[in-house]
C-alpha cells in the first residue's frame, strides 16, 4: 500500500514492494499523489518491475548532448565537425527540455524552425545526433524512456545528388589558372582528384611511405567510412607524383604538405579565375567516378577505387553523360 503525506508544503507519495528500490514523488494536489501512486502498484502489480525515470525528469536534454559531445563524438573521425554543431545546438530551447517532457512535438517544431533558416540535410544531421544521443543514454548511462522521440520525427527530404560535372574545356581552365595562382599544391590537387576519384581528405592525408609508384598504388590508411584502401594510379596520376617527389623542397612526409583551409579558400580564387564559379571541389570525385565507369569498369571495380559500400551511395556518385553512352549501343 502506498504511503501518502504532507512534506513542506506538498503531497508525497512512496511506493514500496519488495524486490524494487522505494519510489517517491511530490505534487501539489493529493489527488494526484495518489493517483501517480496508484498507476506505479499497477505496473508492478503486471510486470513486477518499474522503471526509474527519476533520472529522466532531472536530465534535461542539453545535459545528454554536452555529454554526448564530450564523451561519444571525440572517438569519431568527424569530432571536430559533430562539436561544432553540436554546440550551436545547445542554444536551442528544446535543450532546456527535460527528458521526461522531451516529446516528438517537440523536437517537430524544433525541425520546422530551423528549416526557416539552415538547409534539410543540416536538420537531418542534428536530428540523427540528437537520436543517437539518447539511444546512448538509454543503452549505457541508465536513463530510462519509454522512448526515443527523435526516432519519431519525419525529416525532410534529403536534397538531391549534385550532378555537375566537367564541361568542354573546363579542367583545362582550372589547371591554367592553377598554374596562375599562388597556391602550388592546387594543380596536383585537382589532377590527382580527377584520376583517381579520392576525397580532399584523402589527398591532403596523403604521406609518401603510403605511395608506391613502380606498383602504382595509393594506400589510403584513413578513410571516411573508417577503412583503408588501395587506390591504383593512372600514367597520368604517376606523372604529377613523380614530379611532387623529384622536387628538391619536398616535404619529406606528406604528399601535399598544406591545410584543408588553404585549400578552401585557394579554390574560391581559382574556380572564379576559370569561371567555373558553380563548381565544389567535391565535383571532382563526382567527375573521377565517372569517368571509371565510361572506361568501361564494372562496380564491383569502380566501388574498389573510390570506397563506395552501397549501390546507392556510388549511384550518387555517377553521372554518365548519354552521349557517351550512344557509342557502347552499337
Amino acid at each position: 500500500m502506498a504511503t501518502i503525506r504532507k512534506l513542506r508544503g506538498k503531497w508525497q507519495a512512496m511506493v514500496r514492494r519488495k524486490g524494487i528500490a522505494p519510489r517517491s514523488k511530490s505534487f501539489d494536489k493529493k489527488s494526484d499523489a495518489e493517483k501517480w501512486a496508484r498507476d506505479l502498484e499497477a505496473q508492478v502489480d503486471v510486470s513486477g518491475y518499474v522503471p526509474d525515470t527519476k533520472i529522466a525528469e532531472q536530465t534535461t536534454l542539453g545535459d545528454i548532448l554536452r555529454r554526448y559531445r564530450d564523451e561519444i563524438t571525440p572517438t569519431k573521425r568527424s569530432a571536430k565537425t559533430e562539436a561544432i554543431r553540436i554546440n550551436a545546438m545547445l542554444r536551442r530551447d528544446v535543450c532546456h527540455r527535460t527528458l521526461a517532457l522531451l516529446s516528438s512535438t517537440d523536437l517537430a517544431a524544433y525541425r520546422d524552425q530551423r528549416l526557416q533558416t539552415v538547409a534539410p540535410a543540416t536538420i537531418i544531421r542534428e536530428l540523427n545526433t540528437i537520436s543517437h544521443a539518447l539511444d546512448v543514454a538509454q543503452r549505457e548511462w541508465g536513463i530510462h524512456l519509454a522512448r526515443n522521440p527523435a526516432k519519431l520525427v519525419r525529416r525532410p527530404s534529403a536534397p538531391k545528388g549534385r550532378s555537375r560535372r566537367l564541361e568542354g574545356d573546363e579542367e583545362a581552365k582550372l589547371l591554367a589558372a592553377a598554374d596562375k595562382g599562388r597556391n602550388p599544391w592546387m594543380k596536383p590537387l585537382i589532377v590527382l582528384a580527377v584520376e583517381t576519384g579520392m576525397r580532399r581528405g584523402e589527398i591532403l592525408g596523403l604521406r609518401w611511405e603510403d605511395v608506391d609508384l613502380e606498383r602504382r598504388i595509393a594506400h589510403l590508411l584513413i578513410t571516411k567510412n573508417g577503412e583503408c584502401r588501395d587506390v591504383p594510379l593512372s600514367s597520368r596520376a604517376v606523372e604529377t607524383l613523380t614530379g611532387l617527389m623529384q622536387q628538391p623542397d619536398r616535404d619529406a612526409e606528406r604528399v601535399l604538405p598544406v591545410s584543408a583551409n588553404a585549400i578552401r579558400l585557394a579554390w574560391e580564387h581559382l574556380r572564379q579565375r576559370a569561371g567555373v564559379g558553380d563548381l565544389h571541389i567535391h565535383d571532382l570525385r563526382h567527375e573521377a567516378v565517372s569517368r571509371l565507369f565510361e572506361k568501361g569498369l564494372d562496380i564491383m571495380e569502380v566501388s574498389t577505387i573510390s570506397g563506395h559500400k552501397t549501390l546507392t551511395m556510388l549511384k550518387r556518385y555517377t553521372h554518365l553523360r548519354a552521349e557517351d553512352l550512344v557509342g557502347r549501343l552499337g
